[in-house]
């Protein structure tokens, strides 16, 4: 090994990357985020005022939107929203209950579906009735291990729909170890999918 040391970055991977590839100019019509967005968020407060109005439902609205004493930050004060009702519920109040939702793809490749936002909100209703029949409500700590497959995504929903509150749980490792990760968060309730006993 020499011990010469080499001027500039040795590595070609570092090398500033100059090439630009424009999207469709009918794709980049349809963007969310247009060109002017940049001068629209040079007033940040204003620009997630317009944007958080504009993009979510709110049940109460927020009274101010942002407090900011470093290093803490809390964003639309004095507002109450749901997310399930944001990620699913308002798509089929709007007409799209038809639209894919998402797509998801499994292993093996032809392992595929197509979500829709009435599919989701239908299971998502199904299991969060199940949920608050064991006695989940408003906080109740919920964890959920389940691998990656179509209902992990949808569990979240399923969660937030009952009131109860996040416990991420992603261990790889054996069943022991992912119930050890949820009893340590002192969830009141736990569940997996087939995944979780493998």
């Amino acid at each position: 090994m020499s011990s010469e040391s080499t001027p500039g970055h040795a590595i070609e991977t570092l090398f500033l990357e100059e090439r630009r590839y424009p999207p469709a100019p009918e794709f980049a019509a349809q963007a969310n985020a247009q060109p002017d967005i940049y001068e629209r968020a040079e007033d940040y407060e204003g620009f997630w005022r317009e944007e958080a109005q504009r993009r979510v439902t709110w049940f109460k609205p927020f009274d101010q939107v942002l407090e900011w004493n470093l290093p803490y930050a809390k964003w639309f004060l004095g507002g109450r929203l749901n997310v399930c009702y944001n990620c699913v519920d308002r798509h089929v109040e709007a007409g799209n209950g038809d639209r894919v939702a998402y797509y998801w793809e499994g292993e093996p490749e032809d392992d595929r579906r197509a979500i829709t936002f009435a599919d989701l909100q239908r299971e998502v209703v199904q299991f969060a009735n199940g949920l608050r029949k064991l006695g989940v409500g408003k906080g109740t700590p919920v964890g959920i291990y389940m691998g990656m497959a179509t209902w992990s995504a949808r569990s979240s929903s399923r969660r937030t729909r009952a009131g109860g509150a996040a416990t991420a749980c992603r261990s790889r490792g054996r069943p022991t170890t992912r119930w050890r990760c949820l009893r340590r968060s002192s969830t009141a309730w736990s569940c997996g999918g087939p995944a979780a006993t493998s």
